[in-house]
């Protein structure tokens, strides 16, 4: 598939992604400031935190859904800020993206809603793009279901079927937004072990905002954790450890809540 271009692999030890002082905000508003972490490439990175920390307003920066007012995003060492046009159209093709709810087109079936980042950014056939489709829902367990509409489905499905989408393009970097939302416990599950089954086979560096202590605890390598009242990071590293040992009240509450305790 000559048509999906990758990132220049300039060293192995450089991070799939590298945040650098930035601040997110909206109209004016500062939301976060002085944000910097990396992420190491084949990494599942968590990021977390109360309702109106900032998650989901980090992930649309980090994306480009939102330009931050300071601060830089390089993916694989190359600012995607500062990108022409056509350099930014390349960086777009090494990241896929699973929105809450998994935001597929009503109108389409499963397998048209997976085709579209294929039509979008590569020169496939009609053939080669509907083979491609029926092969990314085939790994995701929805072998059979091509033809059937987002309404036709259940919520589990749905979310399977976004991710079928990201993953549409191999991406070196697939972003998750709350994936866990709106799923009973056991689908929440299965949706974790299929992030981990992504990871360990296509070598896919994973972003998930979550603040499901059940998918931080299980699959996460590594947490952020961002706080209202801070604008930005108040803990990093693994989530275990964080539960254990930090003296940081506000990271032990959030880590330490319910019946799900770190072993």
């Amino acid at each position: 598939m000559s048509d999906l271009v990758r990132p220049p692999p300039a060293s192995a030890n450089d991070p799939a992604i590298e945040v650098e002082k930035l601040q997110c905000g909206y109209e004016g508003k500062v939301v976060l400031k002085n944000v910097s972490f990396r992420v190491a490439r084949g990494e599942i990175f968590f990021i977390i935190g109360g309702s109106g920390c900032g998650k989901s307003t980090l992930l649309r920066h980090l994306v480009g859904l939102n330009q931050p007012t300071a601060g830089s995003v390089k993916f694989f060492g190359r600012s995607f800020a500062d990108a022409n046009t056509a350099a930014r159209r390349e960086v777009l093709k090494t990241f896929g993206m699973l929105f809450q709810g998994g935001a597929l087109w009503t109108s389409l079936t499963l397998r048209q809603n997976v085709a579209l980042p294929l039509e979008e950014y590569t020169a496939l056939s009609a053939r080669e793009i509907e083979e491609i489709a029926t092969l990314k829902l085939a790994q995701v367990g929805l072998g059979g279901f091509e033809d059937y509409y987002p309404a036709e489905i259940s919520g589990g499905m749905k979310k399977r079927a976004g991710l079928a989408r990201a993953l549409a393009l191999d991406p070196e970097i697939v972003f998750f937004d709350e994936p866990s939302a709106g799923l009973d416990p056991v689908t929440s599950r299965k949706l974790d072990e299929l992030i981990l089954q992504i990871r360990e086979t296509f070598g896919t560096t994973i972003v998930v905002v979550s603040h499901e202590l059940a998918s931080i605890f299980d699959i996460a390598d590594r947490v952020i954790m961002l706080d209202r009242a801070h604008q930005g990071i108040i803990a990093e590293g693994k989530p275990r450890e964080l539960a254990r040992g930090s003296r940081d009240p506000r990271v032990a509450e959030f880590l330490r809540r319910g019946d799900v305790l770190p072993q």
